[in-house]
């Protein structure tokens, strides 16, 4: 085996142990051991609630095992394919040996990036609010984009979601919309997207023809969960119901089974429209509310400046830029990531750019 090969191979190697001693593989097999025990109680679905988030952790725990796992058998697989390609003088196995090693490297840099993830809320489940900002009809449909783009990204990685809220701008476009993104990480992942996104294009809606700048605001929150102990006391809130609306302010229910909640002492105010019941969309709301109250929570724990939580103005918090024209180009402000096809970007292929950020957090959090 030449040098080139063998120092390749050492690499991926190290890079496998990194990752390996990080995830601390024994003390995973140890809690999958004792999820698989208690997923097997005869009387884990008397708590539907709690048998769902067992029998999901066991999966996801399940799942990261297997993935490390079988990179490692490639990592080892591959080292035996280079030997037999050499011994043979295989110019094909070369060549196939040559792309798995491409393809391993890939993949070891998106395990390594979620190791990365060692934020108290990181394994969380994401909360995602998007919101117009200034630009008028352009910011409400670049807010429509966005949303688009993150659904997308999460139906590329089979995560699922669920649509909470829909708030319509009258021409086209939205006003907010938050929705859920049920995957492990998903908050650690995605919380790099925080901040004010900026879109340069020929405006659609602009009878002339000129470009325009418009700006949409993403806000990302950890799911709540039992152990946060954020208590809602039912006389703290206001609970008022409407009928759920669709675009142009058109109704899309013949009752009253949207709901808006104000928390009187925060003045937060959530809503949720896109259950079939009036008792589900409170829930949802709720849920909704708990993120922003723990989010409001440990602001004043840290005392930082938006430590979850970003709503700077739009020309101060900008942390990306989709330029359609003149030119073709979406850059992250922070790191410099760039790309030049933001149709694909803005299809749901963001990994680039949220690996880029991921490592740029680590690093700020190093330096400080």
């Amino acid at each position: 085996m030449n040098a080139d090969v063998a120092a390749a191979l050492k690499e991926l190697t190290n890079t496998l142990e990194g990752i390996e001693s990080v995830m601390d593989l024994e003390a995973l097999r140890a809690e999958i051991a004792e999820l698989e025990t208690e997923a097997a109680r005869p009387d884990l679905w008397d708590d539907v609630e709690n048998a769902q988030q067992v029998t999901s952790k066991l999966v996801h725990r399940q799942a990261a095992l297997r993935r490390v796992t079988e990179l490692r058998q490639r990592v080892e697989d591959l080292e035996v394919l280079y030997e037999l390609s050499e011994d043979e003088g295989d110019d094909a196995g070369r060549a196939e040996a040559d792309e798995e090693r491409a393809r391993l490297a890939k993949d070891l840099e998106t395990l390594e990036v979620r190791t990365l993830l060692s934020g108290e809320y990181d394994p969380r489940e994401a909360m995602v609010t998007i919101r117009a900002e200034a630009g008028g009809v352009d910011a409400a449909d670049f807010a429509e984009m966005l949303m688009r783009m993150y659904l997308r990204w999460a139906e590329r990685h089979d995560y699922p979601t669920e649509v909470y809220d829909t708030s319509y701008a009258e021409e086209a476009g939205l006003k907010s919309a938050t929705f859920l993104i049920k995957a492990p990480y998903a908050y650690g992942t995605l919380s790099v997207e925080q901040g004010t996104h900026r879109l340069v294009r020929i405006s659609p809606f602009d009878n002339q023809g000129r470009r325009q700048t418009s700006f949409a605001g993403v806000e990302v929150l950890p799911v709540v969960e039992e152990t946060d102990h954020v208590e809602v006391e039912e006389k703290d809130i206001r609970v008022d119901v409407y009928r759920s609306s669709g675009p142009g302010g058109q109704s899309v229910n013949t009752t009253d089974s949207a709901v808006r909640i104000t928390h009187q002492p925060t003045g937060i105010v959530v809503s949720c429209q896109n259950e079939k019941s009036q008792l589900q969309n409170k829930a949802a709301a709720l849920r909704v509310l708990q993120a922003k109250l723990l989010a409001r929570k440990k602001e004043e724990e840290r005392a930082e400046l938006d430590a979850l939580k970003d709503s700077g103005s739009s020309w101060g918090n900008q942390m990306r830029s989709y330029v359609l024209h003149p030119y073709q180009m979406v850059k992250d402000l922070r790191t410099d990531y760039e790309v030049g096809n933001p149709e694909a970007v803005l299809d749901g292929e963001i990994d680039g750019f949220l690996e880029a950020a991921i490592r740029w957090r680590r690093q700020q959090q190093t330096v400080a």
